[in-house]
């Protein structure tokens, strides 16, 4: 649970402190073109495919080298800090490239120890969390590239959404409520997919032309989906 907790911390602070500085220059910014806005859209998507497999790997390095929850943790903190301090300086030049992918290598390594455990428990969970993130994510933002609905409107409710659900987690720690643990990992599967409507949309109607920067706020949704999946499948199954 606390592994949930700290990723949906870490999504919270990263759309707080990072893209509402975006939302805040949409406004400024002069309607982009269908075949720039396109441009982002597929560069986004590449980085975000390439991003994800890089850390698959750096996941599956943090496994085979049986790292400690420890390891984990200094490979998750590294990673925040280069996502808060070093990406929002790099993401408008090609050094941005390299960062994002340190980063999300970074948290592919912390999330290992995680995976791990669920894979000594039973491994059907972590394949079933997988596909189910996958089925999610591909899905909703296809629906979004498809209809190319404008789903702007979620964005002062999803991030009331978060601060229930971190206010919820922190309360959780001390409560050691185990309905209250699965219902804030639904809630945060809930609010990440509402999450990717809102950023497909964003990409789709201007919103969003740093494609370094989407691919990170697109990362983090899919990375708390799995965490949350994995804790309740987990619990469902009776392990966690």
């Amino acid at each position: 649970m606390l592994w949930s907790i700290g990723y949906t911390l870490i999504y919270y602070n990263f759309k707080r402190n990072i893209c509402m500085l975006g939302n805040q220059s949409v406004a400024s910014r002069p309607i982009e073109s269908v075949l720039s806005t396109n441009k982002v859209i597929r560069s986004t998507y590449q980085l975000l495919s390439m991003t994800l497999l890089f850390s698959a790997v750096t996941a599956y390095l943090s496994i085979a080298m049986q790292a400690s929850q420890g390891m984990g943790l200094v490979a998750t903190i590294a990673g925040i800090v280069m996502l808060w301090f070093v990406l929002p300086k790099t993401a408008n030049s090609a050094s941005g490239i390299p960062v994002i992918f340190a980063i999300t290598g970074l948290l592919g390594f912390g999330i290992g120890p995680m995976v791990a455990y669920y894979l000594a428990i039973n491994p059907s969970i972590v394949m079933t969390a997988l596909g189910g993130t996958g089925v999610i994510f591909l899905g909703l933002s296809g629906y979004a590239l498809t209809t190319r609905k404008d789903f702007s409107f979620m964005g002062g409710f999803l991030m009331v959404g978060m601060l229930v659900i971190v206010g919820a987690s922190l309360l959780n720690i001390f409560m050691g409520i185990p309905a209250l643990s699965l219902a804030v990992s639904a809630g945060v599967i809930m609010i990440m997919s509402g999450f990717i409507l809102y950023e497909t949309s964003s990409l789709i109607h201007g919103g969003e032309t740093n494609y370094i920067m989407a691919t990170a706020s697109l990362f983090l949704s899919i990375l708390n989906i799995f965490t949350s999946l994995l804790h309740l499948l987990g619990a469902l199954g009776g392990d966690d």
